[in-house]
Order: structure tokens, then sequence, then C-alpha cells
């Protein structure tokens, strides 16, 4: 049974700075696709930041240069440092791993993520004061 265990979330003030951790059971994130994805109370879940197969993160617009997602392989932990918080930051955080796709294509194995991811989370809730 797979589960992804959120922590870190809590109050912070605008321009702060906190971590979110992701603990996986289950499931190996190096072996995964990963990410970070957020929601807050009246809008739709947008992805944050995301770790490809090689190792490439991508993040959204909003949080470019303030947010840094990594992992740590030997602890199958997955992280996001949320730097220069701002009140749109404000939003359940949640984790996500999926399994991407494999392709040979003569003798180079390529990897791509899914549309959809499997494994998610319950939610970290971040909130931001002034």
């Amino acid at each position: 049974q797979v589960r992804l265990v959120e922590s870190g979330g809590g109050s912070v003030q605008s321009g702060g700075s906190l971590r979110l951790s992701c603990a996986a059971e289950g499931i190996t994130f190096a072996e995964n696709c990963v990410g970070w994805a957020r929601q807050a109370s009246v809008q739709d879940r947008e992805w944050v930041a995301r770790i490809d197969m090689d190792d490439r993160m991508t993040y959204a617009d909003s949080v470019q240069g303030r947010f840094t997602i990594s992992q740590d392989k030997t602890k199958n932990m997955l992280y996001l440092d949320v730097n220069i918080v701002k009140p749109e930051d404000a939003a359940m955080y949640t984790c996500a791993a999926g399994r991407p796709t494999r392709y040979n294509d003569y003798g180079t194995v390529y990897y791509k993520c899914p549309r959809v991811y499997a494994y998610w989370g319950q939610g970290t809730q971040v909130t931001v004061s002034s």
C-alpha cells in the first residue's frame, strides 16, 4: 500500500520561509516522477514544482525563483523549500508521485512522466499572515 505523508505546513509571515516535507511508504521516489501541487480554497489544484526522471526540476511561473523542490533518495523524502512567501501562496500543499512510462529507442532508454499522477498525500496547510 502506498502512502505519502506531508509535514511542515503552518502559519508563516509574508516574506518568510518554511520547508515542506513528504515521506513515502510503499513507493520509492527515485523510481517515480514526483512533485508538489497546491490548492487554495476556491481554486483548482495547480502544480507548483516537479522533478522528472532525469532530475530536471520545473516550477510554476508564480513560484519560480522563490520555491525549490528537492529529494533525498537515501531517505526516500521529497521537500519543498518555500521562500519569500506571499499571501497568494496560502493553500493546501500536497506531494504526488507517478510511475513513468519507459521507452526504448534503438537502445536508448527514455522516461516520460504521466499526465495524471497516481499517488497523492493528504496535504499540509500553509497559511500566510501579513
